[in-house]
Order: structure tokens, then sequence, then C-alpha cells
């Protein structure tokens, strides 16, 4: 009898891990705090079933003004790898704190990069004349990044169609692919990647997925960078910080670095 329980037992654990789903969780839900990665947290955290960013061992942020003073060395202190900093939106907004942020991450030792914000009241070359006239062409830094999302602006609602949109952010990318030598990394959120095919471009992106893996809501869509939450806790800084994973190991992050670094 002893023998027939330990043999039913061990089916029953057969069939509950087959029955997961989860990578690296046995199909239970993953919270912030758990993982082999740097240990953040999160005032509305998700629950991970089906994969998680938490064992993602390169983490970094991805800020702008509303983030306020920062303790740069606490925050790098805390396991974050790189910083991309708002630079510029549309074709005549700065970041009030962009340069500020810009010199302090790189005192802190931290990899940082530049992003722009895309309107679609601008063309791609008035918005690239914009983000270079405040961004440094500067040896060490990131790629620079082309936010890539439906707009919620008052002053600019427009929705031009696909092949505008397209038309314009190329001609962005490609201005700033020979200003700064390095090609434009995609930052895009799921529906505007669904309704611009944006899996069309042969580009290295940056995918928003904040309630599944990007597998499951970009599949097939190969990535470098993934934000996971808009709502992480970071130490050295006040309030809710966007969270970021590299695709990768540290080795393969250095190897990036070594290849797309200005």
């Amino acid at each position: 009898m002893r023998l027939l329980n330990k043999l039913l037992m061990v089916v029953m654990l057969v069939a509950l891990a087959a029955c997961g789903g989860g990578r690296g969780s046995g199909g239970r839900p993953v919270m912030a705090g758990q993982g082999s990665g740097p240990q953040f947290g999160d005032t509305a955290p998700h629950a991970w079933v089906g994969g998680h960013p938490y064992n993602n061992p390169v983490h970094g942020i991805d800020i702008s003004r509303y983030q306020g003073d920062i303790d740069w060395d606490r925050v790098r202190s805390s396991g974050v790898s790189f910083a991309f900093i708002k630079a510029t939106e549309g074709g005549d907004y700065a970041d009030p704190s962009f340069r500020r942020y810009w010199n302090e991450a790189a005192q802190a030792r931290i990899p940082r990069g530049a992003y722009h914000y895309f309107y679609f009241c601008r063309s791609g070359a008035e918005q690239a004349a914009w983000f270079i006239s405040n961004v440094p062409r500067e040896r060490g830094a990131l790629p620079p990044v082309i936010d890539l999302e439906w707009t919620s602006s008052k002053t600019c609602p427009r929705r031009p169609p696909s092949w505008e949109i397209l038309r314009e952010a190329k001609i962005f990318k490609d201005i700033l692919h020979r200003y700064y030598g390095q090609r434009p990394i995609i930052y895009t959120t799921v529906d505007f990647y669904r309704d611009n095919n944006l899996g069309s471009w042969p580009e290295e992106f940056w995918l928003r997925s904040v309630a599944n893996h990007p597998r499951f809501t970009y599949p097939g869509q190969r990535y470098t960078f993934w934000q996971y939450t808009g709502t992480g806790v970071v130490p050295g800084i006040g309030g809710n910080t966007d969270l970021n994973v590299f695709a990768g190991s540290p080795g393969e992050w250095r190897a990036w670095l070594n290849k797309r670094m200005q």
C-alpha cells in the first residue's frame, strides 16, 4: 500500500508539472520580488504566468522630468544597468530635466541613451532636427530611441494612415542614423505595433508589454528591450518608474554595448 501511494504521488506531481505552462514558474503566478535578477518593488504588481521578467539579469529604467531628483549612485547600486532618458517630443518640446539626468547618469557610470516621443503633426525631418539640437553626439552613449505610440495630445489628436507614419518615422530614424552613427531603436506599444504593421520593419525593438510576456503579445517578434511595468520602485528614485530588461545574459549585454554604443 505504501508503494502504491508513492507511485500515485509521483503520477500527480508529473501531471501538475505538465499542466504548468509557465517558464520557470511551473504555472504559478510570479510577483515582483521573486526571481534571480535584481530585486525591485512595484506599487501595482502584476501576477505573471507563462513567463516573467524577474530572472533577467540585466535591468534598466526609462525616465523623464516626472522622476524629480535622482540619487544615481543608489540607482546604480540597486542593480540598474542602463537608463533611457526622455529628451524631446514633437518639434518644439525638450524635457527640462534631460541635460541634468544625462550628465548625472554619466557621472554614476550608468550607460544611458536619449529618446524622442514622436508626434504626428510634425514631419520626421523637423522632429529629427529638434532632437539633434538637444541631444549631444557623444562617445559612449546608447543608440537614440524613437518612441512610436498613439498620442493622447489635445494639440495633436490626429491618427494618420500607416503609410504616412512609417514614411515619416523612417525619415526621422535615417537622419539620426547618419548623424549619430548608430541605427535608432524603435520603442512601441502593442496596439501601435499591430495597427501599423511594425513587424514588417527590420529594426531593433524595445517593446512595452505589462500584462503578458512579449512572446505572447508580439508573437514571433525579436526584441532587445522589454518594458514590463510603469509602476516600478527603484532605490534612489521617488515615485513610480518604468522598468525594463535586456533580452540576454550579462555577457550578451557587454557584447551589445561594445557593438551599439556610439
